[in-house]
């Protein structure tokens, strides 16, 4: 950990090659972050391809300062949430027909909630999060985009797993009561 937070500390000093090291040493733990993240969501994302998004997103702004792992964690998050709400988006774009419902074979006809309109939903209803309690939003963030166990938001965020579980189940309340009905907010 100490390790992560001087390389840091030397990519903000004008080391900009530094992050790419954060990069390749964190990757193994960002992949199965990416891979639980998208085990329920639709194929159209792989973990490799959230992660190195997530990646580029991190490095392309240019003025992204990272203090140390929980921030590094923290943005990758807020990354990965916004590549994901972004691919929901274009895929439910009119200009695609995204409005349109695939019909198989095998579907019930039963009205149901896409996983795109789910992940649409909770991004507003994130949004709504952010204002009323920034940090509940970053545990939503951290949970459910980035697929974190409360032991590690609890050491991310200083605190115990018990304070990181109690965020977690009044985020989900809140959330819970701005969600449409029948939008599943568990962990993938």
């Amino acid at each position: 950990m100490a390790e992560i937070t001087q390389l840091l500390a030397r990519a903000r000093s004008g080391e900009p090659e530094r992050l790419a090291e954060v990069f390749a040493v964190l990757y193994p733990e960002l992949r199965r972050l990416a891979r639980s993240r998208l085990a329920t969501a639709e194929a159209t994302l792989t973990p490799t391809v959230l992660v190195h998004e997530a990646f580029l997103r991190l490095t392309g702004s240019g003025s992204l300062n990272l203090n140390d792992r929980q921030h590094f964690f923290a943005c990758a998050a807020r990354a990965m949430r916004s590549i994901v709400v972004d691919a929901a988006r274009r895929r439910h774009a009119l200009k695609r027909g995204g409005m349109q419902a695939d019909l198989t074979l095998t579907d019930r006809l039963m009205p149901h909630i896409a996983a795109d309109d789910e992940v649409l939903a909770l991004d507003a209803a994130l949004e709504l999060l952010r204002e009323h309690s920034p940090r509940q939003m970053e545990v939503v963030e951290l949970r459910y985009f980035a697929g974190f166990g409360f032991a590690e938001i609890a050491e991310l965020h200083g605190s115990s797993e018990r304070t990181a579980k109690r965020e977690w189940e009044r985020a989900r309340a809140f959330l819970y009561a701005q969600l449409e009905p029948g939008t599943a907010l568990a962990p993938p």
